[in-house]
């Protein structure tokens, strides 16, 4: 079997797997989890023999034409290189061990069998994404990826906050996307084909008549998608979806897909400086606001959303400096460590048996009652953090490497301030990191919250995914920064010795700062009595807070609601706590500049379609309906009125008729 073929059947596996569980999860139930776990196993194991057989070298290419236009032509077009070879294994790798995962984390759930076709769909739509060769078939993956993160986060339609969430992350997204099409149509024009491979080259050729403004009316579109600043409002809120949606959305679909594309036409973006410059720019306040704001979220899920925005945060970096080598490197490793955080979250979240008990101001004893998920956390946790020996410290040591090289100027394919713009937002970003990673463990498995309910021990389904996650978690950057290259662009992913210590100090400096707010927040808290609160926990004071704690009345009706007054983040960030867990209040910005205004204007246009235009179109069919009414009165039924009106007529035509005659 050619390797063509091999690369279709992929995302086409998947895909049948998705339509069979839809038809076949009411009449066959008992076929629904054999068909959401068995295609996307199948689409690794094929996934792995392209890559083998890719084996970096040179791209595998072939296209059919799909329909005829009469002007830009449509092909269905595979492009593997390197990049999509890898990309596509890490996308059937984590799908597979989301959909093994659910297969315990859901039974219980009387949707499942939608849930499951879903994520199926999901899945393949990726997969075409990461292999297509023409820009519109993978636009055909990038929005079927949209509209199954809609139904996805809003699994739990029953709650107002899973309604919400899904469908602002539906708007938010197709607000990027619109721009987005335009750019698309806008480049294939210059370059007369969508195919990727002629795009690039009419780049290379100087082709495109304006590279900047396309490259600007992409980027809105990957913003959107990859949850970048300032479209990255709605991945917190997608939390309100169940966890391994969570776990597959932030891994390794729909927000990898927008680093993915910037990858894949990266010369189209260096052939414009104004936009690495406005690409780094987006990628350092993503970076340094997502991580100040995962410092203050309680939610372990929201805490880990933001996590994953700042991490795409430094994907983005990376291809603001041109390496998108470094960038490709950290969503694989990212893409591991984080899948394991989001499900080692859900198992504790299925621990306490409950979403509404993710606060991690109201765990305690969960390291005991949950050792896999505790022993498994922790290593994506220093992952995260970017601790050697760690897979994340060789990926985002890239990262940082890459940025600095561009400031030394020993590169001509970013501007320097794009350079120093990434690195210095990429260093502040790794103390950030440590310190909301070491405050989630501290408070999640070491708090004085009220402890929950026991669910009981995890089925063994979710157990194993935990564990076979956590090996590419440790292992994955320290055995692939050495070979990767020759898959890439040839590139050094080796960590530089100056951003190795100033990332790995800042990290250190980071933890225990948090373990000493820690420390001291726990020895002030300790003379309160658990369960008592502020009145108003969600006012940021400090210290100043926890001592004051006992002089107020609880504000929660029971124990199992009292959060954790030893929370380090208050005291780390002082007064920017309030807006930090209000995501600075972004959404409130975006509320008053732009969804009031269009609402004043639909009441303003509703006004006028009810007052003015109503008033006209009731006028015009007033008379008529007079005149009607008129003649419906005369229609009496009475045969004696009729005469007298029909002799009354005759007697007043021959009286003018008598007068026209005489001439009077």
């Amino acid at each position: 079997m050619t390797t063509t073929t091999l690369a279709v059947l992929v995302p086409l596996l998947p895909f049948l797997g998705a339509a069979a569980g839809l038809l076949l999860g009411r009449t066959a139930p008992g076929f629904v989890r054999p068909l959401a776990v068995l295609p996307p196993l199948a689409s690794l194991a094929l996934a792995v023999l392209v890559a083998v057989r890719q084996g970096g070298g040179t791209a595998v290419d072939a296209h059919t034409e799909l329909t005829p236009t009469g002007s830009v032509p449509i092909e269905l077009a595979l492009h593997i290189d390197g990049f999509a070879a890898l990309v596509a294994v890490l996308v059937a790798f984590v799908a597979a061990c989301v959909q093994i995962y659910s297969t315990g984390y859901l039974r219980d759930d009387p949707r499942y069998p939608s849930y499951a076709a879903l994520v199926s769909l999901f899945t393949s739509a990726m997969l075409l994404v990461v292999y297509s060769g023409d820009l519109i078939v993978l636009l055909v993956g990038w929005e079927v990826m949209g509209i199954c993160s809609y139904f996805l986060v809003g699994h739990y339609w029953e709650t107002p906050e899973a309604r919400a969430a899904s469908l602002k992350a539906f708007l938010v997204t197709k607000l990027g996307d619109v721009p987005f099409l335009i750019g698309l149509f806008a480049l294939a024009a210059d370059a007369g084909s969508f195919r990727i491979t002629r795009v690039l080259g009419a780049v290379a050729s100087g082709g495109i008549g304006h590279p900047t403004v396309i490259a600007l009316l992409l980027l809105a579109g990957v913003a959107g998608k990859s949850a970048q600043f300032p479209l990255h409002t709605w991945l917190p809120d997608a939390m309100a979806g169940p966890t391994p949606v969570s776990a597959l959305i932030h891994a390794a679909t729909m927000v990898a897909a927008g680093v993915y594309f910037v990858a894949r036409l990266l010369p189209l973006f260096e052939a414009s400086r104004a936009a690495m410059v406005v690409l780094a720019v987006m990628a350092a306040v993503t970076m340094t606001g997502s991580a100040l704001a995962a410092l203050a979220q309680d939610d372990i899920k929201r805490v880990l959303a933001y996590s994953t925005i700042g991490q795409l945060g430094y994907m983005t970096g990376a291809l603001a400096v041109g390496d998108r080598g470094a960038a490709v490197f950290h969503l694989l490793s990212h893409g591991a460590f984080k899948a394991l955080l989001f499900l080692a979250a859900g198992a504790v979240i299925h621990a306490t048996g409950t979403n509404s008990l993710a606060a991690m101001s109201r765990m305690r004893g969960l390291r005991d009652r949950v050792p896999d998920a505790y022993w498994t956390m922790t290593v994506a946790l220093l992952a995260l953090a970017a601790i050697p020996p760690f897979s994340g410290f060789f990926s985002k040591e890239s990262v940082l490497g890459a940025a600095e090289h561009v400031t030394s100027g020993h590169t001509g394919h970013a501007p320097g301030a794009a350079g120093w713009i990434v690195l210095v937002a990429g260093l502040v970003t790794a103390l950030l990191t440590a310190a909301y990673a070491t405050r989630l463990w501290l408070l999640a498995f070491r708090g004085r919250g009220a402890e929950a309910p026991d669910h009981g021990r995890q089925p063994l389904a979710m157990t194993v995914v935990l564990w076979v996650l956590a090996v590419p978690s440790l292992a994955f950057g320290g055995l692939a920064y050495r070979s990767l290259p020759g898959w890439f662009d040839g590139g050094g992913l080796t960590p530089t010795p100056l951003t190795s210590i100033l990332g790995t100090g800042l990290a250190l400096v980071g933890g225990l700062l948090t373990y000493g707010a820690w420390q001291r927040t726990a020895a002030l808290a300790a003379r309160v009595p658990l369960g008592a609160v502020a009145a108003h926990p969600e006012e940021d004071a400090g210290l100043v807070e926890a001592e004051a704690i006992a002089a107020h009345e609880p504000a929660y009706g029971d124990i199992a609601s009292a959060p954790d007054p030893a929370d380090p983040g208050r005291l780390l960030l002082g007064p920017l706590h309030r807006y930090a867990a209000a995501g600075f209040r972004l959404d409130a910005v975006y509320s008053a500049l732009f969804v009031r205004p269009v609402q004043a204007g639909a009441s303003l246009v509703r006004f006028l379609d009810r007052e003015v235009v109503d008033t006209y179109v009731g006028g015009a069919a007033a008379l008529p309906r007079l005149l009607g009414a008129a003649v419906r009165r005369a229609q009496t039924g009475n045969v004696q009125t009729y005469v007298s009106a029909l002799l009354a007529g005759t007697v007043v035509l021959a009286v003018a008729v008598l007068l026209v005659a005489t001439g009077v």
